[in-house]
């Protein structure tokens, strides 16, 4: 339910701002957020709560949340917005442009979700090769009757070699999971090499950097960690499924619209592709009509790659720090867009809108 949590102490200082909470806080977070200024709770998903949310918009010096887009027509109703911090890595959900333009400031959560992340591409990455979604399902079904055949065995993962495209921190995390622990030689293909002396030290001589044409034809994985933008949307389409080795897997962890899903379709069933795990979608939820649903060789998660309790609160808590800092007037920990010193950037706003 949405609700607004004011202050405790009667002498209010004049420091205080107004907090507009846009998806659900650990009450712990919440807390230290309404020591020190005034919040709002709403989620705007809920339509019982929209009109809540709309309404204190206007007000907002600083909102937090995640999963909703922050577009143009909803900042345009925001007009003392000082800064979004978003409890997220990716930021495809906010207008970048009318916030660098407006100078808001716009914090995420890059590093404390990189490892669960990877665990979770690692995880579909083995249960789409094993084939272990759809065995389980042949038990809990009642047809494991008989030892199974070749039609239902999988393919290995140790040894054979994952082609990543993208290499930041959560693509290294899953490149150490790969050649440390399943003795995968790696290929990455990015905008230009990381200087694995200073990144990632242990993944010298294992991991390459490499031309895409040599990667897509080489790699029995390729794994997409691509952060969404214009460059990047729907660039893995029909001409790099049909580079990819015959009998490769494809798994996508970074977002659904860099892939475009009906080329992914057409590779599953008229080749190369043997597999798809698919963790991302262009719309999300995956509507109930789409093919991908329930295709037999594409094992589809919800979205769950940083879920679970501890990593969900630390992005959380560092989503929190980022906003109180900010309203501080001080440089956040995790900035996203590149804007002024924020002493400059709220120095003006500050004195006005203090009242």
């Amino acid at each position: 339910m949405s609700l607004t949590l004011p202050s405790t102490d009667s002498n209010t200082s004049p420091a205080r701002k107004q907090v507009l909470v846009f998806r659900e806080l650990p009450p712990d977070q919440l807390a230290r957020l309404t020591a020190v200024h005034d919040v709002t709770v709403a989620d705007p998903r809920k339509p019982d709560e929209r009109a809540r949310f709309d309404a204190a918009l206007a007000q907002a010096h600083g909102l937090i949340g995640s999963s909703f887009p922050i577009d143009a027509a909803v900042l345009g109703r925001a007009p003392r917005l000082q800064v979004v911090s978003s409890i997220s890595v990716g930021v495809d959900n906010y207008a970048l442009d009318v916030l660098q333009s407006r100078g808001i400031m716009l914090c995420h959560t890059p590093g404390v979700l990189d490892e669960t992340v990877a665990d979770s591409v690692f995880a579909l990455l083995m249960a789409t090769s094993r084939r272990l979604v759809e065995l389980s399902q042949l038990v809990r079904e009642g047809r494991w009757t008989k030892n199974i055949g070749e039609d239902l065995f999988g393919s290995d993962v140790h040894g054979k070699t994952l082609g990543l495209l993208g290499f930041g921190r959560i693509g290294q995390a899953v490149a150490r999971r790969a050649a440390l622990g399943f003795g995968m030689p790696v290929m990455y293909h990015a905008r230009r090499p990381v200087d694995l002396a200073t990144q990632a030290p242990e993944l010298q001589g294992k991991a390459i950097h490499t031309p895409l044409p040599a990667l897509l034809a080489q790699s029995d994985f390729v794994v997409a960690m691509l952060p969404l933008s214009d460059s990047t949307r729907g660039m893995v389409n029909a001409e790099l499924f049909a580079a990819m080795k015959p009998g490769a897997i494809f798994i996508n962890g970074g977002r659904g619209a860099t892939v475009v899903e009906q080329d992914l379709l057409h590779a599953l069933d008229h080749g190369p592709l043997r597999a798809a795990g698919l963790d991302v979608f262009a719309t999300e939820p995956l509507p109930l009509a789409s093919p991908l649903r329930t295709h037999p060789r594409v094992t589809p998660l919800p979205h769950i790659g940083s879920a679970t309790h501890d990593t969900r609160h630390a992005m959380a808590a560092l989503a929190t720090t980022n906003l109180l800092q900010a309203l501080a007037g001080e440089r956040p920990a995790a900035v996203y867009n590149t804007l002024e010193p924020v002493q400059n950037l709220f120095r003006d706003r500050i004195g006005v809108q203090s009242g």
